[in-house]
């Protein structure tokens, strides 16, 4: 098999082919694109996330150190030493587990102050805590749209929001494009119930930013209501880190705030932040929540910390923007296609999927760690290599890349 003929989503759907038929064809598929060196997926961290990381090879079994460009571990607080320590103390406190679920016997009294720290910091008056930030998005869909109701989604929102809208009515808008959002909510505003506008406040592939002033406006006018998904933004925009509402200036005025902890904030997990009412209703109509084992008590310890950490060291979110402000000049300046990007996240868009694992392959080889990202988690003329910024890249890390980049762009015709 040629693997270059084929991409992921010729193997989900096979006519005639059974389950264990399509898993064989799709070994097949893997095992040609790693004799191409193009599998860059699972590569083994021997020393977590970092500006540099200790890496095992996929294909020599040897341990090398990468400059590592594909982490969302924006202000490095996964190995803050104040994060580690509150974790570690909570640890010790409580032990390894909840022991059950949180509705009935899972709650710890960390639970409870984390989600009461997590609602002041994103301007509600209540959240609820999941053990993932996929779950807190698509359980909490789940939970609140049903078949009289409406989605109206941004085409680039995560893939945790499509999941969680399975069973109620969605309509897609162009990205970020507000006549298109409009025309839907016109249309659709005596046909349902509930009408729920969802996007992301920094979107994970391109890097920018939902107008969520102007889509507030909108939303509110047809009667809908609107939710927000922080994952990329929370710790990097907004005066204190507080993300996309605090960054336009309207905290307290999103419907609905959504996230994860584990980019921005350094460990995992999710949650729903909203007003009290609909936080009750969802502890008991949100399954992912009422029936999944409560989060563990050390990640409850070392999230709080760092929501602390983010508004005590502004100087790490201030280390970043400079990083990004440098690393994007310079790769502007040398002619990169960046699309809209705006924040720690850079597309460095291609087009063209060989080029795209070719390049990923070269910068492996050079250790530089990045996500090369094709078809059909973008469309072909958007594959791209997807490279992520954080507080402790050094210039001399950030330089060896744009270097790298330089040659390599030049020699596949990316650049000038």
């Amino acid at each position: 098999m040629d693997s270059t003929k084929y991409s992921l989503k010729d193997f989900r759907v096979i006519k005639g082919k059974d389950l264990m038929d399509r898993a064989s064809l799709f070994h097949d598929f893997i095992e040609d694109t790693k004799a191409k060196r193009h599998y860059q997926y699972r590569r083994v961290s021997y020393s977590g996330s970092g500006p540099v990381m200790e890496v095992k090879c996929n294909y020599t079994g040897k341990v090398r150190e990468m400059i590592y460009m594909a982490s969302n571990d924006y202000l490095n607080l996964t190995k803050h030493p104040r994060v580690i320590e509150a974790g570690r103390e909570a640890l010790l406190k409580y032990g390894a587990g909840a022991g059950s679920v949180p509705l009935l016997g899972g709650t710890l009294d960390i639970h409870c102050k984390l989600e009461e720290e997590i609602a002041a910091f994103k301007g509600c008056e209540d959240a609820l805590v999941y053990t993932s930030g996929f779950g807190s998005n698509c359980n909490s869909l789940l939970a609140m749209l049903g078949s009289q109701d409406i989605a109206v989604l941004d085409q680039y929102v995560h893939a945790s929001i499509v999941d969680g809208c399975q069973n109620t009515n969605v309509r897609y808008f162009r990205h970020n494009n507000l006549e298109a959002l409009e025309e839907i909510l016109q249309k659709a505003q005596n046909e349902y119930i509930t009408k729920m506008v969802v996007v992301d406040g920094v979107y994970s592939m391109d890097g920018d930013i939902a107008p969520l002033d102007k889509i507030i406006d909108i939303a509110h006018h047809y009667g809908a209501y609107v939710m927000v998904d922080e994952a990329h933004a929370t710790g990097v925009i907004g005066e204190q880190g507080r993300g996309t509402p605090e960054h336009f200036h309207l905290e307290g005025k999103v419907d609905i705030v959504a996230g994860t902890f584990s980019k921005g904030l350094g460990a995992v997990g999710g949650f729903i932040a909203s007003n009290s009412r609909l936080i009750e209703y969802l502890r008991f109509y949100s399954r992912g929540y009422m029936v999944s084992t409560a989060m563990t008590p050390q990640v409850a310890g070392s999230l709080r910390e760092s929501l602390k950490v983010i508004v005590d060291e502004p100087e790490l979110r201030e280390k970043l923007w400079s990083n990004i402000t440098y690393f994007r000049e310079n790769l502007l300046s040398l002619g990169f296609n960046l699309g809209q990007a705006e924040t720690a996240i850079f597309p460095i868009i291609i087009g063209d999927d060989w080029k795209v694992k070719e390049i990923g392959r070269r910068l492996d080889e050079m250790n530089i760690y990045v996500n090369p990202v094709f078809y059909p988690a973008v469309s072909r003329n958007q594959s791209r290599i997807r490279i992520s910024l954080m507080a402790g890249h050094t210039k001399e890390h950030l330089d060896r890349v744009l270097n790298a980049l330089e040659d390599l762009g030049k020699e596949y015709s990316i650049i000038p």
